[in-house]
């Protein structure tokens, strides 16, 4: 499974779907996520474009767009690599993550792995994480780490992810900065025997992308995905 994004126009329905609404997304965000509007989501130049912009939409100052491969791509174990560019500016969150493809999705039960998150009032700290019932952010024992890449907004980058049974491991540039283990307790500290898909949005704000504001000046941002 792969996408270099060559063609034009929405990106290539056989590989991708939607996730669409404006409901906050359990973190308050700004946006609302659409559906094959070239203003928010595009192929060109042989890249993928994933675009936020201020405008009046549905009920939201925002819009932008959240790609998933659910029903398209899910896989139990692999390896993962996104080489992408991301954007600057107070108020950005994008996230390059998997979920689990369980039906109906139990959060965090099922499991969450963060290849990368990125908050425009952190600029230079990207983020991996990985969620399930014994690990996450709600009860404030996720298992996280940070890198610093000073140039992540001005350059690409590729961000993976290696799991098997045994491990979870995410990447930039093929070094991995965080390395979670199979504890072999129970399902609440190991659901990633689950198969997972692949997400790529751009939020706006939310309780932690706008934790210290959102610049209302700065719109349009994009992160572009040079290849999947």
């Amino acid at each position: 499974w792969s996408d270099e994004f060559s063609n034009k126009g929405v990106p290539d329905p056989i590989k991708w779907n939607y996730d669409v609404g404006g409901n906050g997304w359990g973190n308050n965000e700004l946006q609302y996520y659409t559906e094959k509007r070239k203003e928010n989501c595009r192929v060109e130049n042989g890249l993928l474009i994933i675009e936020a912009r201020k405008e009046d939409y549905e009920g939201k100052r925002y819009t932008s767009a959240r790609l998933i491969t659910k029903g398209k791509g899910d896989w139990q174990y692999g390896k993962i690599t996104v080489r992408a560019k991301i954007p600057d500016g107070l108020g950005t969150w994008p996230a390059i993550w998997m979920l689990a493809s369980t039906t109906p999705l139990k959060w965090p039960d099922d499991g969450e792995i963060d290849i990368m998150e990125h908050v425009g009032w952190n600029p230079t700290y990207i983020h991996g994480s990985i969620h399930c019932k014994k690990y996450n952010h709600i009860i404030g024992t996720q298992k996280t780490d940070t890198v610093i890449i000073n140039d992540c907004m001005e350059k690409f980058h590729v961000y993976g992810v290696e799991w098997d049974a045994e491990k979870v491991q995410v990447s930039v540039d093929g070094i991995i900065y965080l390395n979670f283990k199979n504890e072999h307790s129970d399902y609440t500290a190991w659901p990633f025997d689950n198969k997972m898909h692949l997400l790529l949005n751009l939020a706006v704000g939310g309780n932690w992308g706008g934790a210290k504001g959102v610049d209302e000046s700065i719109w349009p941002r994009r992160m572009e995905v040079d290849y999947v």
